[in-house]
Parts: structure tokens; C-alpha cells; sequence
């Protein structure tokens, strides 16, 4: 599970890596998808952080550079920081490739 650190599981959701509208191929795939807080799953869905292939985390330079401090407090601690993975279900790291640089080439 990729909560990052969100211990209340009524908070967690479903999130697709590539976008459900972008790859109708892998909608219902579960190696296309994170378990996340509502707050990382709207960010990460904006592309304001992403994966690293050994599961880091690794944030925008739109989120860093953000004057947003209830952002800042939220994102900034857990930046270069592994992600906790589930047993079953990994997520494809074609999929974490393709939304990291995705990412990367949306900044500034």
C-alpha cells in the first residue's frame, strides 16, 4: 500500500499511474494502480510528484517551487523518501516511467 503515511484507510484511494482516460487497455490493470491519500492522489494526478524506479519519491519542480505552504508541509518532508509497496499487485514500472516522465516534461 503507498499511503504515505495517511493511517486512516477511509482516507485512501485508488489512483491509475496512467491515466484512465489515456490507456483504455490497462483501466482495471492492478499493476496500474496506488493506493493513496486523496490529497498524493490529486497531486499525483497532476503530476506534482512521481515514482523513481526503486519507488522514491520525487517531486516536481512546479511543487518545489510552490509558494502553497500547506503544499510545502505536505510534500517537502517526504521528498527522495521510499514508498511502502503491496505484496501482490506491484505496480508496473512501465507505468512509473511513463507518468515520471510525463512529469518531466510538463516543468517549466
Amino acid at each position: 500500500m503507498l499511503h504515505l503515511g495517511c493511517e486512516r484507510t477511509r482516507f485512501l484511494i485508488a489512483s491509475h499511474i496512467v491515466p484512465w482516460r489515456d490507456d483504455k487497455a490497462n483501466r482495471l490493470n492492478p499493476s496500474n494502480g496506488l493506493c493513496l491519500s486523496a490529497i498524493h492522489d490529486k497531486a499525483f494526478d497532476q503530476y506534482l510528484f512521481s515514482l523513481t524506479d526503486d519507488n522514491r519519491i520525487v517531486l516536481s519542480e512546479q511543487l518545489k517551487a510552490s509558494k502553497d505552504v500547506f503544499l510545502q508541509k505536505v510534500f517537502l518532508p517526504i521528498e527522495d523518501h521510499a514508498v511502502e509497496l503491496p505484496d501482490r499487485f506491484r505496480p508496473e514500472l512501465a507505468f512509473i516511467r511513463h507518468h515520471r516522465e510525463t512529469m518531466l516534461r510538463k516543468q517549466p
